[in-house]
Order: structure tokens, then C-alpha cells, then sequence
């Protein structure tokens, strides 16, 4: 399995996110919202540097148990057009439910939080994404491809090409798309996931295809009447990408790692319960018994 094969993808991508980036700022200093700001940018890629260094050094690290459980594959794909479209589809559907878990697990949003920490919605905040997940074990849900029967290498590249399709949507000048807001994820889909607007907050978490959250009940259609609100319910305010990377599991370990009495099952519902009952017990400054 070639280790670096999402990090080249996305390289290979790199000269039209850019043009993408350069355009959209230009579109919106003309219509005067000044939604780029050096500091945050410069934020936003330490964070996708050092996101990509850790799943270079993660894939290492987890070749020899890809290619071990690749051994008990079900099925064998030779690798055509159509296995990668069919291959394509089910890891959409594995992200779908990585990304709804991300929300609801306390562990996987510790991860997933910097994403959402950015108060600007515009195609630098894609790049905002986390070191942290390979421990939170965002590559678990890839292994049921593999025992389904295709080659970890494969796997990858789709992987990498979910993600690069998903920076085309984090921006908020292209309104809605006609009938393609029907099948697929929309930049005006997903402003409605990055809100923070009580009526939007924990919906539309496709990656590619928007009709996983139509099947399953967490699909939100923009509302052009409603003002977004980005970010999260506790803002960072911080432009270290250290800071931005671990703040939620600071708050994580220490309430579940707390000298206080504390039920074990309470502890563990700190690390792998949701979110909001850790948020709870932060701003009560207490334990919950």
C-alpha cells in the first residue's frame, strides 16, 4: 500500500484549490465581507500540514494491519470502473457514519472539533482538520471495505478523493445547485452542517452524496430567511493550531481522568458518551453522579 497516496492525491489537487481560494477571495473583498484573515488562513493550513504528517506517519504505522485483515477478505474486486464507483459509494456511506459518530462520540469530536472551530465559512476553513485522528480512529471505518474484499491501496485513494471533493463545498458564494442538491452534498448543505443555529446544529453529514442524511433522518435544507451562525457553542479564540488541535480533549481527559469521586461508568460516558454531557459537567464545574 503506497502510505503516501492521500497526501499526493491532495497535492495533485493543490494548484486548483488554490485558484478556487483566490477566486472566492476576490468575490467576496467585491461584495465587502472580509471573511479571509492572514492569521486564520495561515492557521488553517499549520493544521492541514500537520493533519497530513500524522496520517503519512499513521498509514506507516497501520500497513502491516491492513494488509493482515486484507487476508480475510470476503471477496475479490479486480479493479475496474465500476468496482471503484461501487467502492466509491460504500466508503461514502462508511464516512457518512464516521462523520455522524464524530458528533455524537465525545472521543471522535475531540478530533473533529477543529474542523468546526473556524467562525468563517469559506474554502481554507476545508483544510481545518485535526492531527489527532488516527488516535481517535477515524481509519476504522475504512476496514470493513477491506475484509469486504478491496485492496487497502484503493481504499486510500478513494479516501483522499472523498476529502478533496468535500473542500468544494466549504464556501458560502455559490448558492444552490438546481437538481444536484437532490444527490449530492452542496456548498448550501453543508453551510447548514457548520452552523451553529439551534435548528441546523447536528445535520447534513454527507461527504459526497447527500442522500445518506435523507435516508436516515439528519438532512436540513438551507433556509434562505435564516442568518448562519458559524462555529461552535464554545469558541476557541485561539489561532495556535495547538491549541485549536487539543482544547477539546483537555477538557476531555481532565473530566474524565478528575481526582473528584466519580462513578466509573460516569467516566466513561466522558470519553464515549456525547458531547453534551461532558459540556454539561464543564460548565457546572462538577462531576455528575
Amino acid at each position: 500500500m503506497d502510505s503516501g497516496q492521500e497526501a499526493l492525491t491532495l497535492l495533485l489537487l493543490a494548484p486548483l484549490f488554490f485558484i478556487c481560494m483566490v477566486i472566492e477571495y476576490r468575490i467576496l473583498k467585491k461584495r465587502g465581507y472580509s471573511d479571509y484573515s492572514l492569521k486564520e488562513v495561515v492557521c488553517n493550513f499549520s493544521l492541514a500540514g500537520l493533519h497530513q504528517a500524522a496520517d503519512l506517519i499513521a498509514t506507516l504505522l497501520l500497513m502491516p494491519f491492513f494488509l493482515w485483515l486484507y487476508q480475510f477478505r470476503l471477496l475479490d474486486f479486480s479493479l475496474t470502473p465500476v468496482t471503484l464507483i461501487v467502492l466509491f459509494i460504500l466508503q461514502d456511506f462508511f464516512y457518512y457514519w464516521f462523520h455522524r459518530a464524530s458528533h455524537h462520540i465525545h472521543w471522535l469530536w475531540a478530533s473533529h472539533i477543529a474542523h468546526h472551530s473556524s467562525e468563517k465559512m469559506n474554502f481554507t476553513t476545508a483544510f481545518r482538520q485535526s492531527l489527532t485522528y488516527p488516535l481517535s480512529g477515524m481509519w476504522l471505518f475504512w476496514t470493513p471495505l477491506m475484509v469486504i474484499g478491496f485492496p487497502p491501496s484503493a481504499v486510500v485513494l478513494i479516501v483522499a478523493l472523498n476529502l478533496g471533493f468535500q473542500f468544494f463545498v466549504h464556501t458560502r458564494i455559490v448558492k444552490k445547485l438546481g437538481w444536484l442538491e437532490n444527490i449530492f452534498n452542496t456548498p448550501s448543505h453543508h453551510r447548514v452542517h457548520h452552523a451553529r443555529n439551534p435548528e441546523y446544529i447536528d445535520k447534513n453529514f454527507a461527504g459526497v452524496l447527500i442522500i445518506w442524511d435523507k435516508w436516515f433522518g439528519t438532512f436540513v435544507e438551507e433556509k434562505p430567511s435564516l442568518v448562519i451562525d458559524y462555529g461552535i457553542p464554545k469558541q476557541v479564540n485561539s489561532w495556535n493550531p495547538f491549541v485549536t488541535t487539543f482544547h477539546q480533549w483537555r477538557t476531555m481527559l481532565t473530566l474524565a481522568l478528575s481526582t473528584k469521586p466519580t462513578p466509573f461508568h460516569i467516566r466513561l460516558r466522558y470519553l464515549f458518551g456525547s458531547p453534551k454531557f461532558a459540556d454539561n459537567a464543564e460548565k457546572r464545574g462538577t462531576t455528575i453522579k
